[in-house]
């Protein structure tokens, strides 16, 4: 189970003292799990979709907040969880600790919040808190509406935690397997890069750009990997929307992912207008929420669209 495995990864990069209270724990509760969180000065939780569990000193797990009861993190704890995130050489890890976060073997992503130094290229010198993310491949999420829209330009909308990377990645992995592709992974959340490798399946034929901007990722994808299918995460910006429209002018077919609810949210959000406006997208789906993620409740055919 990738979520058992994930779960390992994360309790390897762990103190010895919290690593214990997390392996007491029994597998039937782990199912569902999407984070491990600790916070220098309060508590070490588990967050599921539907609920938090706090960790407690004597290694059990309790609904509710009482700080007599659950594990107090300790600032040492969290150094020393990002000192094992770096192999011991926090000087080494210039660029993790300038963007706040590390991804680690089984596609666990670390968020790491703190103090940044103040300097001309600030970089993460006091830790507060961590983060550390189940990554969910659910192969088999997308097959149906892949099947349904193939060769169509394509926006995915859902709200936080609604699993719109998870469907993302399987319609990457789908479309990697019979086409030429190419994964724009601006913040490398999709096939989650371990020392050059994906390590989660985003197709055969897809070639892998990240940490680069979304739109310099694009332009430069299309200029030198030939792609027939483009794929990226979070269209956040105009410059976005303008290198996914050139694409298209090329020829590109694209998938994408914004962050929405409904139809008219996104058309008060200048980039997705942009887009939507451009009567190039033929399908908006939107998905049903952190209740039943990955999970598609709403597909807009636009006026362009068959």
């Amino acid at each position: 189970m990738q979520g058992s495995t994930s779960f390992e990864t994360i309790t390897s990069y762990l103190p010895d003292k919290l690593r214990r209270l997390l392996l007491n724990i029994p597998r039937d509760k782990l199912s569902g799990l999407m984070e491990v969180r600790l916070r220098a000065g309060g508590a070490m939780y588990l967050v599921y979709s539907d609920k938090i569990s706090f960790i407690r000193s004597d290694g059990g797990l309790s609904s509710y907040y009482n700080k007599k009861e659950i594990y107090n993190v300790t600032a040492a704890d969290v150094k020393e969880t990002v000192e094992r995130l770096c192999h011991y050489s926090v000087h080494s890890c210039g660029k993790q600790l300038s963007q706040g976060y590390f991804v680690v073997e089984n596609g666990v992503r670390v968020g790491v919040s703190g103090a940044y130094s103040a300097t001309d290229k600030p970089v993460l010198t006091e830790f507060t808190s961590l983060n550390f993310r189940v990554s969910r491949c659910v192969e088999g999420c997308a097959d149906e509406f892949f099947a349904s829209n193939y060769d169509k330009n394509i926006i995915i909308c859902g709200e936080v935690n609604s699993g719109k990377t998870t469907i993302l990645r399987d319609i990457c992995r789908l479309t990697g397997n019979v086409r030429k592709c190419a994964l724009i992974d601006e913040r490398n959340e999709i096939a989650c890069l371990h020392d050059g490798t994906p390590q989660n399946d985003v197709g055969a034929m897809t070639d892998i750009i990240s940490n680069s901007s979304r739109s310099a990722g694009i332009i430069s994808a299309v200029r030198t990997l030939s792609p027939e299918v483009i794929v990226c995460d979070e269209i956040a910006s105009i410059s976005d929307s303008e290198a996914i429209i050139s694409g298209i002018g090329c020829g590109v077919k694209f998938i994408v992912t914004a962050h929405g609810t409904c139809y008219e949210e996104l058309i008060k959000r200048r980039e997705l207008a942009y887009l939507i406006e451009s009567g190039l997208f033929d399908v908006v789906a939107f998905l049903r929420g952190a209740s039943a993620p990955s999970k598609i409740r709403e597909i807009k055919r636009l006026k362009n669209g068959n």
